[in-house]
């Protein structure tokens, strides 16, 4: 369930009173883990898997009602602003200009010298300071991405860097104000979720996107060419999800200065991530043993190739420093021998997908008899459809094939055939979407892979989640041993 996702008055879900209502429905159904999509600052496409920043928060989730309460923001202009066209869509382009100008006017109110914001400041100065002065320099810049600046600014030279803090200040001390509010804001409802029993499952991406804090302030991490322009981007070839392959567009690392370093940027990535969450999945895992090298300037992914990853290596140094941190390993897609080696190696659970599994021509790995007990079972993920909009795409022969291995005659109630199912396995955890807890069709899908401008919108009714809803789940968790 994405923070998005939930419900709420001013547009988009956030660190509001729902989100502490979700956390009580989790309790009271029996539930663990609340699995989250990327906390990062959105840009280009609202996808939370292209951010702005690896370390940064997204300013969209601070909550309104809270900044009322410390009298920075009046309820009368929250309401005239009127951020909610839609109780289940996210109009994000409303977002990014009403709820924005919002948070300018608290800032306007707040305190700068107050103490525990100038801590916060100094101890996130890392990567605080080059986000902030990013994020106002494309404020400046009209949203333009940081290759079109102009070269003192795009190669950060000295000269350039200091004269655009200081004609930049208070911008720059607005995102450090952003920062702060969603910094004690998450906390505040991590603390409270934990405190409830229900632990905080984050999500990474493995990239960062080609427009952000981190490849401009950090290009010696990345392979580019001497125009800051990547030599080659991420993606991954041809496959079920798309006969011409995703094209990410994200830079690439160079491992080679990464192993060089010790795998600095990436111990101190997950030393951050590990105060966001208590458990951390690694999106796209399998590039640690080989990423796919698409020509930079292609139009498709088709013509990329494989290049090897960092494998162990990477992982063995972040454990000495950091201990043994429970990670789970997305291991989606075509896996070869070299990826079941890599992740044997770590001991990290993999991911199964119940609706990768029904295809009536094979005995699939993602079938339920052929899982092994370290792993991760979904429903569906984010990428997928939803259950009750996945059936009607299948064949014949593999719609036939569900109900021959669920042992139904109707799929009326198949969300909770698949939910039984996910429970019922060998697998350690189970995670379902909420929209296949509430048995939602194609209409409520997060996300299409290789589209854009009709993604991660979808929210949750406000009375969605039911006495009926929370005894239900919570019985099927007793039954299968999941409490």
């Amino acid at each position: 369930m994405a923070i998005s996702s939930l419900p709420g008055k001013y547009g988009i879900g956030g660190f509001s009173k729902e989100a502490y209502d979700f956390v009580d429905f989790l309790a009271a159904a029996g539930q663990h883990y609340w699995q989250i999509l990327p906390l990062g600052p959105t840009g280009f496409g609202d996808s939370p898997y292209q951010s702005f920043s690896t370390f940064a928060g997204n300013p969209y989730y601070i909550d309104l009602e809270k900044l009322i309460e410390a009298k920075l923001l009046t309820r009368r202009e929250c309401d005239k602003a009127d951020l909610c066209d839609s109780s289940d869509r996210v109009n994000y382009e409303k977002i990014y200009f009403v709820k924005m100008a919002l948070l300018r006017k608290a800032f306007k109110k707040f305190d700068r010298n107050d103490k525990t914001f100038k801590k916060f400041v100094k101890d996130e100065k890392s990567w605080l300071t080059d986000y902030a002065l990013f994020m106002a320099l494309k404020e400046e810049e009209e949203g333009a991405s940081f290759i079109g600046w102009e070269k003192g600014l795009r190669f950060r030279e000295k000269k350039a860097l200091k004269a655009a803090s200081l004609r930049l200040k208070d911008e720059v001390e607005f995102v450090y104000f952003c920062q702060y509010c969603f910094f004690i804001q998450w906390e505040k409802l991590k603390k409270y979720a934990n405190g409830k029993g229900i632990e905080i499952i984050g999500d990474i991406p493995i990239y960062v996107a080609a427009d952000s804090a981190d490849t401009w302030s950090h290009p010696e991490l990345f392979l580019l060419d001497q125009n800051s322009n990547p030599k080659g981007v991420a993606g991954c070839p041809p496959d079920y999800f798309s006969a011409t392959g995703q094209l990410w567009g994200n830079p690439l690392y160079d491992w080679k200065y990464h192993k060089e370093t010790g795998y600095r940027w990436w111990i101190d990535r997950m030393q951050h991530c590990f105060r966001l969450y208590d458990r951390v999945r690694i999106d796209h895992f399998r590039a640690f043993d080989e990423y796919y090298f698409i020509p930079y300037g292609d139009p498709t992914a088709e013509f990329g190739h494989w290049e090897k990853g960092p494998g162990a290596d990477l992982f063995r140094a972040m454990e000495e420093e950091l201990g043994d941190k429970p990670l789970i390993a997305e291991d989606l897609g075509f896996l070869t021998n070299t990826v079941f080696e890599l992740m044997k190696e770590c001991g990290y659970p993999g991911m199964k997908v119940l609706e990768f599994a029904f295809d009536s021509k094979e005995d699939n790995d993602y079938l339920p008899h052929n899982f092994n007990r370290n792993c991760v079972v979904y429903t569906g993920t984010h990428d997928n459809d939803t259950v009750q909009g996945w059936f009607p795409t299948l064949s014949p022969e593999d719609k036939k094939f569900v109900k021959k291995y669920l042992n139904i005659r109707t799929t009326k109630n198949l969300h909770w055939d698949l939910i039984r199912l996910a429970f019922s396995s060998v697998a350690d955890t189970a995670i379902v979407p909420m929209q296949d807890l509430l048995g939602l069709g194609a209409e409520s899908r997060m996300n299409i892979p290789s589209t854009m401008g009709i993604n991660w919108m979808w929210r949750m009714e406000r009375d969605a989640v039911t006495p009926q809803l929370t005894e239900t789940l919570l019985e099927m968790t007793k039954i299968y041993g999941r409490l």
